[in-house]
């Protein structure tokens, strides 16, 4: 291992463009997510996300390092948390994590490193279907970089809900689309992706095709809206243009 490794120990953690507070959060830490160290300079972390290589600035101190054994450990039996709230006892006292953050599918504790954790409050686990799953975020606020329940923007929804099923995908939209096989209109499925562009070209916005010519996805908040042959349609207004749909 030619880098170093961290965890983020905190429940959300900005990803900022630059190494200031004053800079554009472009993504989020869950707790427990893996993070390999680029750059640190003073109170912040350049650093590349591990499971979608997304390099961005942290604050240095919700990072923990751990040893290469301590990656693998981790890595080993790592599952997605899917209540949308816990509390768990941690090494510096309680703290809540959320919907996608990454824990082990233990009883009631769990080590990273170091660090024991239990659950305070154990939830008996639901058997999610891709459309149940993603309904589960309805109503998130719309959030520019945001990837949990409680702000979250249209990519990072689609990876959020693809991730608990163990479908990876980039981060960003035009990154996601450039994944999967090309699907017709027609022959559209619940679970494919639609892409949409603005008026350059560009993919700017994604969903997820439920049934019924309907698609689920993050603008202005976690929605349901109905999907036409040439767009998104919300109250038979339209409001996104589509140019694709891919099956991961």
């Amino acid at each position: 291992m030619s880098k170093k490794i961290a965890f983020c120990k905190v429940s959300i953690s900005p990803l900022r463009k630059e190494s200031s507070d004053a800079s554009e959060m472009v993504s989020q830490l869950l707790f427990g997510e893996l993070v390999e160290i680029e750059e640190v300079k003073n109170n912040w972390t350049k650093v590349t996300t591990f499971f979608d290589n997304y390099e961005a600035w942290t604050d240095t101190k919700h990072l923990i390092y751990l040893s290469e054994k301590e990656v693998n450990r981790h890595l080993d039996g790592l599952t997605i948390e899917t209540t949308l709230i816990r509390e768990i006892q941690t090494p510096w006292g309680n703290q809540f994590i959320t919907r996608g953050a990454f824990i082990h599918d233990e009883a009631s504790d769990f080590n990273i490193g170091q660090n024991e954790f239990s659950f305070l409050n154990r939830i008996e686990e639901e058997n999610f279907t891709l459309e149940s799953y993603a309904k589960s975020y309805l109503n998130a606020p719309y959030l520019w970089g945001g990837k949990s329940p409680f702000g979250i923007d249209c990519s990072g929804f689609t990876q959020q809900v693809f991730r608990y099923f163990d479908k990876k995908i980039p981060r960003d939209a035009y990154q996601q689309a450039e994944h999967g096989m090309e699907i017709d209109f027609d022959d559209k499925l619940e679970g494919d992706l639609a892409f949409f562009s603005n008026s350059s070209g560009k993919i700017t916005h994604v969903g997820i095709v439920l049934n019924d010519s309907q698609i689920i996805h993050a603008s202005g908040q976690v929605k349901i809206d109905v999907l036409k042959k040439d767009g998104i349609y919300s109250f038979d207004e339209k409001t996104h243009d589509l140019i694709s749909i891919k099956r991961i």
